[in-house]
């Protein structure tokens, strides 16, 4: 069974090549795509459920044991993360098929969706540092194209910021790797962990956390976030969407592993360092919701406000903080994924970007207008959706900790959050109809289903949170406990 761990990295890569070959035959194309991610959710629902009877499962490559071989290690946290993802890809290509176009589909489109999530999948699996870094670039590589798609001034312009700053970030990521192996030579997790543990957090090793911490900050979108909102405009909708919901994820995933596995002990620094970055980052994404009418530029703000709010979990560093951070983590990738469609979709009706100039659209598309009413709710955390546990398990963290301006921040900014999808609520789907002959006359059913299927998500994760609390309370253990993970791997 440890086989098929790999399976989510190998599979999507091997059909990525082989769509190359298939340019011409989109039909081909969509089939191959549709039941690989099909079968990725199918499997990783099996990897979650024998993690959770028989515990962390680990690979070796070639027969080397760790910490000489390549590993990767399916704990909790990390399947948690990667079925989201390939729920997440599956219900955004559905919507792809109907929304791209051929001409759009013929430029390679789901062979380099499927490289990106083999990528994101590696990079959540792996127990290897370096493995970390290449699984980061071959999702990366993927998105440089992605974003560049279709041409355009803007794209152009913000493609090239957006190629600059990975590529800064992934030149510092080397920086840092040459640094750990030639103080503690070696760059799997555990056995980094363990040798952290053995000659202390002194004042180098420090060193090196923080600057893993701008890495994956960068990354991730943490204070360092000037590059996203432009990034995440210009894409088409199901690649944005995708961006959104899925790419950010793997930054903030770095960041957990980093600091409650490998660099856990000088938690007065490197936690109250991303503490302050998650306040400040709050703060600037509550900026950018209320100062835009762009339906675009609110959709990549709401983006930067909830990476903040996941990492002050790791910042309380409680039970019940990682738990609550665990759980919001994989609301987050689902409502993200539907917020960029719901907004995308706004866009392909209307041909309007501002919500000021649209009014009305829930009396032509009822069905539509609610199902946005449902996910606003659920991004501002009202029970019983998914989005309430995840804030409540935080805050109660948060409360531990005695972190009471954090607490304050965190929940100020659902309120903010609120407020800015109520506008467009109230505006653009509530709000008068007016009769327009450039409006489209219906949504095609294809883009129609993977949305109502997010929305059916938020509730039934909300209402059934019951079904995935032990497995999150899985995740959370491993966080908190990191003895765990490390005697997983090494004394198998």
């Amino acid at each position: 069974m440890n086989n098929l761990i790999v399976l989510p990295l190998i599979l999507p890569i091997f059909i990525a090549v082989i769509l190359i070959f298939f340019r011409q035959q989109i039909r081909i194309q969509r089939i191959l795509t549709f039941s690989t991610l099909l079968l990725l959710i199918i499997v990783n629902i099996y990897l979650l459920i024998q993690v959770k009877v028989n515990g962390i499962q680990v690979l070796q490559f070639g027969g080397w044991e760790a910490p000489f071989g390549i590993s990767f290690v399916a704990d909790a946290f990390a399947m948690l993360l990667v079925l989201t993802t390939s729920i997440v890809a599956f219900l955004c290509m559905i919507y792809a098929f109907s929304s791209l176009g051929e001409t759009f589909e013929k430029m390679f489109v789901y062979p380099l969706v499927l490289l990106m999530i083999g990528g994101i999948n590696g990079s959540f699996l792996t127990g290897d540092l370096f493995n970390l870094f290449v699984c980061f670039e071959v999702m990366l590589l993927a998105s440089y194209v992605l974003i560049t798609l279709g041409g355009g001034k803007e794209r152009l312009r913000e493609s090239i910021k957006y190629v600059v700053i990975n590529v800064l970030a992934s030149w510092f990521f080397l920086v840092g790797l040459a640094m750990i192996y030639g103080t503690l030579g070696t760059l799997n997790m555990a056995h980094l962990a363990q040798r952290v543990a053995e000659v202390n957090q002194g004042p180098l090793l420090t060193t090196i956390a923080l600057l893993f911490l701008v890495v994956f900050a960068l990354k991730a979108g943490l204070l360092l976030f000037f590059w996203l909102p432009g990034s995440y405009r210009v894409p088409t909708t199901p690649i944005a969407a995708m961006f959104g919901a899925l790419l950010t994820k793997v930054g903030i995933y770095a960041i957990f592993r980093m600091f409650t596995l490998i660099f856990p002990l000088e938690t007065n620094i490197t936690h109250t360092l991303i503490g302050v970055m998650a306040i400040a980052t709050i703060i600037f994404g509550c900026f950018g919701v209320m100062g835009f009418k762009d339906l675009r530029q609110i959709v990549a703000y709401n983006v930067i406000i909830s990476v903040g709010f996941v990492l002050l979990g790791l910042y309380a560093n409680t039970t019940e903080s990682l738990e609550g951070a665990v759980f919001y983590l994989m609301h987050d990738m689902l409502i993200k994924a539907l917020l960029f469609l719901m907004i995308g979709t706004i866009i392909y009706i209307t041909g309007r970007t501002s919500f000021d100039e649209i009014k009305g659209l829930i009396h032509q598309f009822p069905l539509f207008g609610w199902l946005f009413f449902i996910m606003m709710l659920s991004l501002a955390g009202i029970p019983p959706l998914s989005g309430f546990i995840g804030k409540l398990l935080i805050g109660q963290g948060l409360i531990d900790k005695g972190a009471y301006i954090a607490i304050g921040i965190g929940f100020l900014s659902s309120v903010i959050v609120l407020y800015s999808l109520l506008r467009i609520f109230l505006k653009s789907i509530f709000g008068e109809a007016t009769y327009n002959q450039k409006f489209k006359t219906k949504i095609p059913k294809m883009m129609l289903v993977p949305m109502v299927t997010f929305g059916l998500l938020t509730l039934v994760l909300g209402v059934g949170a019951e079904i995935m609390m032990p497995y999150v309370e899985d995740a959370a253990r491993v966080l908190t406990n990191p003895e765990i993970y490390i005697n997983a791997v090494l004394n198998p």
